[in-house]
């Protein structure tokens, strides 16, 4: 018999193996040597972290404030090694999204067999 924390600790495994997670942590660490892209990126982190926060407490944050964080995340994009890094941040969150349905699909009809 399987045992399902196995597999979860070998997907675990596989995940931070990947090519995305390699590609993230490249991307950081030519971040990290560079001061100006450490801020930036720092300040764009605790700014989206407040508005996120913000979301989850039910108070939506006016239109002009998601359009200067919108605004924020293409400038900080014409940073090269700050863009491969939300490229390689998207695409690990696609493959998690994609872990998540995989699961949810595959117990999809335990309440409602058809």
């Amino acid at each position: 018999m399987t045992n399902i924390y196995d597999k979860a600790n070998e997907l675990a495994s596989s995940l931070q193996n990947s090519q995305e997670v390699q590609d993230i942590t490249a991307a950081l660490t030519l971040i990290e040597a560079d001061a100006e892209s450490k801020r930036m990126l720092d300040d764009f982190r605790t700014r989206q972290m407040e508005v996120q926060q913000r979301m989850m407490s039910g108070d939506m944050p006016p239109q002009e404030e998601m359009e200067k964080m919108e605004k924020l995340f293409e400038v900080l994009s014409l940073n090269l090694n700050i863009r491969r890094l939300f490229d390689a941040e998207q695409r690990l969150s696609v493959i998690i999204q994609d872990v998540n349905k995989i699961i949810s699909d595959s117990l999809a009809n335990m309440y409602d067999p058809r």
